[in-house]
């Protein structure tokens, strides 16, 4: 599974419920731990190390019979070859979200979390594609009405997991 949208559209949220519905044995890959975490990468930029490194992790996974989630902005721009790679090269179904969410309700979010301090609403401004879909067959655009509750049954539904 794919989870993506801008800051605070509640992308780590369901991955977590997910997984939780879903019981021990599936990975979150998020792009947060992964990038500014483990390679200290500040952004994704043109050569960095984060869509590679999050798309080869999530495929050896794969191969090992894991299920996945990989969450995340992930812009189509910066990410989008690598996810697409992965696609294509994963044997399974794939689910792909993209979770729409308006720039006042992001801001709104982001101030209600502990690392609302990290980032200001000028970076999450700059960073903002209202309609950023990767364009792959079966990607499903949520819309910000639907609350957390009802996106994970959707997704769930989907990945058949009670």
């Amino acid at each position: 599974m794919i989870i993506r949208g801008p800051s605070g559209a509640g992308k780590s949220s369901v991955a977590d419920a997910v997984r939780r519905r879903h019981g021990r044995g599936m990975a979150v890959l998020g792009q947060d731990l992964m990038r500014r975490e483990l390679l200290w990468e500040k952004k994704d930029l043109p050569g960095g190390l984060a869509p590679g490194f999050i798309a080869h992790s999530a495929g050896f996974l794969l191969n090992a019979g894991a299920p996945v989630i990989v969450e995340g902005i992930l812009s189509a721009a910066s990410c989008g070859p690598a996810l697409r790679e992965l696609i294509a090269a994963h044997r399974g179904r794939t689910l792909v979200y993209f979770l729409r969410t308006e720039l006042a309700e992001t801001f709104a979010r982001h101030a209600t979390r502990p690392e609302a301090a990290q980032f200001t609403t000028a970076d999450m401004a700059s960073w903002f594609e209202p309609d950023d879909r990767l364009g792959v067959p079966g990607e499903v655009v949520i819309p910000q009405t639907s609350r957390l509750p009802r996106t994970v049954d959707r997704i769930c539904r989907d990945a058949r997991i009670r």
